[in-house]
């Protein structure tokens, strides 16, 4: 594999993305292209990190750290990437209203997801990095991370006009995903930030494209309006009805 053809596809393709945002930008007033720039470099350091030996260095020094000093694996991580996610249906619950209805957010959430499945898999067949761990050579991305930030990027964004602490408190989880991940000797440091990276951008790219896809694939609704009254003339009873569609 080429990986420096894979890291000038990346850039390439991340310059595409923000002058298309841009170029929406200026319609819509909804979304800048600077937001793309924090995603982009984790992920462009996380594609780096496969073929630098100063950073795949600093990835075995951290491992060597772990395992020095930790024996005992915690799996919470397998749980706590789909927290931010489920936290949004929570707050719902609880009647704190966020940006979208249930319908419009969970489209979105599905997006998101679609998104980081189809980024993640196939980077882990094309790259075929080790694990820390040694049992496969699927490790980057990390999918639980990306899974994490997708989640927590969806927390911000439907709920930061009402408390950005709600969207902070996503990100401090889905960081503790990312850590935990290199905590159980599954992932690599720059595994972990191209999956933060990877969920951040799948979850505002989602965004992005939820009011063309509604546009493509969902009707606007039509208001029916019906007006039903009896009547009776002296010789004949009915009911008239008059109606707009």
């Amino acid at each position: 594999m080429n990986y420096k053809a894979l890291i000038m596809a990346f850039l390439i393709s991340q310059a595409i993305c923000s002058q298309n945002i841009k170029k929406d930008t200026i319609a819509s007033k909804k979304i800048a292209y600077k937001q793309f720039i924090i995603p982009g470099v984790l992920i462009g350091y996380g594609i780096i990190g496969i073929e630098s030996d100063g950073i795949k260095d600093f990835n075995a020094e951290i491992k060597e750290e772990v395992n020095e000093n930790i024996d005992k694996k915690i799996t919470i991580d397998d749980i706590t990437q789909y927290v931010p996610a489920a936290s949004v249906y929570a707050l719902n619950a609880m009647g704190i209203q966020g940006k979208n209805n249930f319908k419009d957010r969970t489209l979105i959430l599905a997006t998101s997801y679609l998104l980081v499945a189809g980024t993640t898999l196939p980077l882990k067949s094309i790259t075929k990095v080790e694990r820390p761990d040694g049992s496969s050579f699927n490790s980057f991305p990390s999918g639980h991370t990306a899974t994490a930030f997708a989640g927590a990027e969806f927390l911000w964004q439907e709920y930061k006009d009402v408390s950005i602490w709600y969207g902070i408190s996503g990100y401090i989880v889905a960081s503790g995903t990312g850590l935990f991940r290199i905590y159980n000797d599954r992932h690599w440091l720059t595994d972990v930030a191209a999956g933060a990276g990877i969920g951040i951008l799948c979850t505002k790219t989602a965004y992005w494209l939820y009011p063309k896809m509604q546009k493509l694939f969902f009707k606007k609704e039509t208001k029916t309006a019906l007006l039903v009254t009896p009547f009776y003339n002296g010789n004949q009873m009915g009911v008239s009805i008059i109606g707009k569609l």
